[in-house]
């Protein structure tokens, strides 16, 4: 179950009709004359239709009818060694969060459920046609929006739905992780502010953009679906839905969907009950979610006492991904990285053989260098030939490393040290971005009653300034390994730009 690739730039796609239909999807009506006439109705996004899949949550307690697991085993859920336990909210005016449990001592290798796939949501299933997988090339919509829109418009059915009960559970869970907090993507603009410094605000900022050019989308296609909307005739997606809307269920979605393997593109991302959020995500464990013989199951990977939450592995995703998918920042994350990308001078009369030289080596004119988290060290080496083949500046030099095979050798003690020295003043201006020091975070992460949003934000930016000072560790270290430390740094008027 990997979950890391769900970018907004891929797997777009139109709908359209499709040829045949499973057997547990609704029939849909014929198309009507009006279809094409564009008519609207108003007054379809007052707070009193709750039309999405997060925004009715705070309910008062005792409203449920059937419970997600009841509702499951009556429709064809297989006796399973699970249960659903409640763990309270922060906020005393929303349902407590559920989770998944052990209902019994499990071993290693143990199946905890096997959910068929009538009770799994996948596009396959919306559409009702494997085919949908050859419609995926028109760089328009996602599957996460199609999902998201799906449910929206299921939710607008009421009880009616099949899936009430299941929508029910996402309403109560509101997007939220097993920390209780939603992503970054429904943050206000004060709560982003907890980001400052960290890249990652400007990617939730984007991220968001690239949801509102999907939603200028939807109308365009309820109007090419001949399937998946009929059902909702008047129902045009941009008036029944606003963005903000539209932007909670997608974050809903998105925080528990799941990315099966070696499946057809039609059901790749499913919707599971029993799945996440339910199951807590785990950066160091290996249970997957995964598709067997018509279902889906999930194998523990651990032994597990009665009543313990259960959990499966995340995929390998940094914490920036966790936060925005998941809500949630895992401290033992060895996938946790830092990006910095270099890029040689287009203006320097020797870039074209540099590019050369560098492509020799398995890099780029503009290189983008992942700093893992526990190998800052080797991060940096690998930046440092790439930095010196951006200083080389005298002709007869930039023959010699044309010539010569494998990485820049080392140069001069002063050419060494303007690299080095670079290096230093690009991760000190990172760290000098962020309003808080490491020591500030410290402090704030030690008081108990520290805001849930505030404190993931605030781990997830003291492991990135972990990851800054290990790097400027390193770069001392090489330093102090120079030869001569009186030498002054040589110039360099095409120094590589880092960012």
């Amino acid at each position: 179950m990997e979950l890391s690739r769900l970018s907004l730039s891929d797997n777009y796609f139109f709908l359209s009709s499709p040829i045949h239909r499973s057997p547990r999807t609704r029939p849909l009506p014929a198309l009507p004359a009006f279809f094409t006439t564009r008519r609207r109705r108003r007054g379809l996004c007052s707070a009193s239709n709750s039309d999405t899949l997060v925004a009715a949550a705070a309910k008062k307690h005792g409203d449920d009818d059937t419970d997600l697991k009841t509702w499951m085993h009556k429709n064809g859920l297989p006796p399973c060694k699970v249960v659903l336990k409640d763990k309270p909210s922060l906020d005393d005016s929303l349902k407590p969060i559920h989770y998944v449990a052990a209902s019994e001592d499990l071993q290693k290798g143990d199946v905890a459920f096997s959910i068929p796939s009538s009770l799994v949501v996948t596009l396959e299933r919306v559409l009702g046609n494997e085919t949908i997988a050859e419609l995926l090339t028109t760089n328009k919509f996602s599957e996460l929006a199609c999902l998201a829109l799906y449910l929206m418009y299921e939710k607008k059915q009421g009880k009616k739905s099949f899936w009430y009960p299941y929508i029910r559970e996402l309403d109560r869970q509101r997007g939220r992780g097993q920390l209780a907090v939603e992503s970054p993507l429904l943050w206000s603009e004060s709560e982003l502010a907890y980001l400052e410094g960290s890249p990652l605000k400007d990617e939730i900022v984007k991220r968001i953009e690239g949801i509102r050019k999907e939603y200028n989308e939807l109308d365009l296609v309820w109007f090419m679906s001949g399937s998946l909307f009929q059902q909702y005739p008047y129902d045009i997606p941009t008036e029944a839905f606003p963005f903000e809307i539209f932007k909670q269920a997608f974050a809903a979605v998105q925080s528990c969907v799941v990315h099966l393997q070696n499946v057809s593109l039609a059901r790749r991302f499913a919707l599971v009950p029993l799945g996440p959020p339910l199951l807590a995500y785990c950066s160091n464990c290996r249970a997957m979610l995964s598709a067997v013989d018509g279902a889906v199951e999930l194998v523990v990977d651990r032994p597990y006492k009665a009543g313990d939450p259960i959990v499966v592995w995340c995929g390998p995703q940094p914490n920036t991904k966790l936060l925005t998918n998941y809500g949630f920042v895992d401290d033992d994350n060895s996938n946790d990285r830092l990006i910095v990308e270099a890029a040689l001078s287009t203006e320097d009369p020797q870039y074209q053989e540099k590019r050369i030289v560098a492509q020799r080596n398995g890099k780029l004119s503009i290189q983008t260098f992942n700093v893992y988290t526990g190998k800052e060290k080797e991060a940096v080496l690998d930046m440092i030939p790439y930095l010196r083949l951006g200083y080389v500046s005298d002709p007869s030099e930039m023959q010699s490393v044309i010539s010569s095979e494998g990485p820049v050798c080392p140069m001069s003690p002063c050419m060494e040290r303007a690299v080095l020295d670079q290096l230093a003043d690009y991760f000190n201006s990172r760290l000098a971005a962020y309003p808080t020091t490491l020591a500030d975070d410290e402090s704030m992460l030690a008081d108990d009653s520290l805001n849930p949003k505030r404190r993931v934000a605030t781990q997830l930016v003291r492991l990135e300034k972990k990851m800054l000072h290990a790097c400027l560790q390193a770069i001392t270290d090489f330093i102090n390994q120079l030869p001569d430390h009186s030498v002054s740094p040589c110039p360099a008027p095409y120094a590589p730009s880092l960012k």
